[in-house]
């Protein structure tokens, strides 16, 4: 198989050839290492890559078997594979066992290929982390690629892979899909296992999942995703209509809410502006009610910000200690960037009474979100409020920031995301149109009630299908 016929399907398409026999798993493997060393260099999205085969316990029939896959370096662990979470303090750490999303993903056949990028410790909507240096922009390579699964953006974008494994605590799969110009989804809060070593991640605000090429895609990672593991905490469970069938039936009309300015006050640039408008045009145009809205969160800006930072600073700080406590180095510059530091140093002083604080403002944010709900059948914003910034930009204020001050500095970057992880809502970006200057994608993201992924799924190949955005390719692109 050669790269310009791989990256003419999307991961479904090439599990249906090898099931039909036309290609070998072998074959497609193959095409996709060559993507990954012919286009990797210019992005730098994949900080490892190896070779390896189908799982001898998987299901010849699921719909993505023998499908090239890569991992996050950071909150799924592989047997026997690197985890380095970004960071220097991690460097050489060996996963002893394959987290149960792993374990999923080998049963579902998927061949997995390497490790993708993030930055240190995935605090970051940029993916330019000091241990491998930064990720970049398939389609401007002087713009970043979002984050913090930014080399899962950068990688499926430029068709290493037509997807990849991602995760998302205040926007980490949907920011990358926008400025990446491919799709993304956040499941509802528990839909996605993070055991067995994992509990609830940064206090409940992180769900697994990935970004693709295509909707249906996505919706049968989620299929293959969203089951029932021993000892789980939390469990949503899975309706009766899988989410790849979902993928495939018009949603029916729906009233969707459309807030194009962000809740902190600030304005959506006009060329992101004039895209996610031109998308609600296009749903009316499919039978859709769409009417401008402001939300009220129940809270403040600052409240917001600042309850998301105990969960941001907390959990970091408690993985610096253990990652350092395992590894036997110190939390220092050497092993850690300025900002994590900042974090870390924040997040060992956040008490018990703040967390607790912070979880009554969740409380209140979810519970004016569930109430918007019962009006609106979708809320719908830019996923961004600007073009990503160019490589090196974004981190220019580590010096100058505390804990509380960076995650000020991301939720300003990126404003309208971090309320589905709050309020534990499935969410997704959709690609929504270009930047004629720069080349640079836009995404328009919706977000529904609680439990209803299907609904999204469904909304999303409805505009896919009138408004096809694969077909469109980054300059860096393994096809070439």
């Amino acid at each position: 198989m050669k790269a310009h016929e791989y990256v003419g399907y999307d991961g479904i398409g090439l599990a249906q050839l090898i099931a039909r026999g036309q290609v070998q798993v072998s074959d497609v493997a193959r095409a996709a290492r060559a993507a990954i060393r012919d286009t990797n260099p210019a992005v730098n999205a994949v900080v490892e890559d190896w070779y390896d085969e189908v799982s001898s316990t998987a299901d010849r029939a699921s719909p993505l078997y023998g499908v090239p896959f890569l991992i996050k370096d950071l909150a799924i662990t592989m047997a026997g594979r690197k985890n380095e979470l970004g960071s220097k303090l991690a460097e050489g750490m060996v996963a002893e066992a394959d987290s149960t999303l792993m374990t999923r993903f080998r049963d579902a056949g998927l061949v997995t290929l390497g490790r993708t990028t993030t930055p240190e410790f995935a605090i970051s909507t940029t993916t330019e982390a000091r241990s491998v240096g930064p990720s970049r922009n398939p389609w401007n390579t002087d713009y970043n690629c979002g984050g913090s699964s930014g080399g899962a953006g950068a990688a499926v974008a430029a068709g290493m892979v037509p997807l990849a494994h991602a995760t998302d605590g205040g926007g980490s799969i949907r920011v990358p899909a926008a400025v990446n110009g491919v799709f993304g989804l956040k499941p509802t809060r528990g839909r996605v296992s993070n055991g067995p070593a994992l509990d609830e991640v940064w206090s409940g605000l992180v769900s697994q999942l990935g970004v693709s090429r295509t909707v249906r895609d996505s919706a049968a990672m989620l299929d293959i995703a969203s089951t029932l593991a021993v000892g789980e905490p939390y469990y949503t469970a899975r309706p009766q209509e899988g989410f790849l069938a979902s993928a495939g039936r018009d949603p029916g009309p729906l009233k969707i809410g459309l807030m194009i300015d962000p809740p902190n006050g600030a304005r959506t640039g006009p060329v992101v502006a004039a895209a996610v408008n031109g998308t609600a045009k296009l749903l009316e145009g499919l039978g859709h009610e769409v009417e401008p809205v402001g939300f009220d969160a129940g809270v403040s800006w600052e409240a917001f910000v600042h309850a998301n930072a105990q969960f941001w600073t907390l959990n970091t700080a408690a993985w610096v200690e253990y990652i350092a406590a395992i590894t036997g180095r110190p939390i220092d510059e050497a092993f850690l960037e300025k900002v994590t530091l900042a974090t870390h140093k924040y997040g060992m002083a956040v008490s018990g009474m703040d967390v607790l604080g912070a979880l009554a403002t969740r409380n209140t944010v979810a519970r004016a979100l569930g109430g918007y709900f019962r009006k609106y059948d979708v809320l719908m914003t830019p996923t961004m409020p600007e073009l990503p910034l160019k490589v090196g930009e974004y981190n220019t204020v580590q010096d100058d920031v505390d804990g509380l001050g960076w995650v000020s500095h991301v939720f300003t970057q990126s404003p309208f995301t971090a309320l589905a992880n709050l309020a534990g809502v499935p969410s997704m970006s959709v690609p929504s149109g270009f930047d004629t200057a720069t080349g640079l994608p836009i995404g328009a993201m919706f977000s529904a009630r609680f439990g209803n992924d299907g609904t999204l799924f469904s909304l999303a190949g409805q505009i896919e299908r009138a408004a096809p955005w694969s077909g469109r390719v980054p300059p860096v692109w393994a096809g070439k």
